[in-house]
């Protein structure tokens, strides 16, 4: 069973945290709701599901996890403000244990450092801020650049999820190797894993 983090501020995308969290439950494994306090209700963006976190960011360290999730909406505008949050993030991906990020949460990724050379995809319109981070920006509906995880929107998370519970399960894909040049330029279809 693996321990998974969940992290979570006000106006998260709805959908993007409570289907990983009830698949990543369904497969046997332990969904824990993160936030900047612990025992604090915060509002989806549509303004009709709250959740109330377990942990504070303070209370928990990046060994605690075997994987991390990072449900889009405004809410990783609002955590990329948080250096714990931040450094959890920075841990992780850098320790190698899957990091998935949906729609804008690819914010998280660029704030914590780790896009640069990373072939990832998001919602498109902080499309510049991954290939102004370095990262390789194509449209696909799932992305694996190794233990990073990437998706666009509510309608990719059939792929998002499933991607998730197999690195769960297997461990992190390989690397995507980017073409000559490639980090200049966005790729179209990158490697299918």
């Amino acid at each position: 069973m693996a321990r998974v983090a969940f992290i979570v501020g006000e106006m998260f995308e709805d959908s993007e945290l409570q289907v990983p969290y009830d698949k990543v439950r369904a497969a046997g494994h332990d969904p824990v709701l993160i936030g900047v306090e612990a025992n604090k209700t915060i509002t989806g963006k549509k303004g009709k599901h709250t959740i109330t976190t377990a942990k504070g960011i303070d209370e928990v360290a990046p060994g605690d996890f075997d994987a991390l999730v990072i449900p889009g909406g405004y809410s990783p505008d609002h955590l990329r403000m948080n250096q714990a949050m931040v450094h959890l993030v920075r841990e992780m991906a850098n320790n190698d244990r899957p990091v998935a990020a949906i729609c804008h949460a690819g914010w998280m990724l660029v704030e914590a450092d780790v896009a640069d050379s990373r072939t990832l995809t998001s919602w498109p319109s902080i499309k510049t801020d991954l290939l102004n981070a370095g990262a390789i920006w194509v449209d696909r509906e799932v992305v694996e650049d190794g233990n990073l995880i990437t998706s666009r929107n509510p309608s990719d998370l059939p792929a998002f999820c499933s991607a998730l519970l197999r690195q769960l399960e297997e461990g992190p894909a390989r690397r995507i190797q980017p073409p000559p040049g490639a980090p200049e330029a966005t790729m179209q279809d990158p490697p299918v894993h």
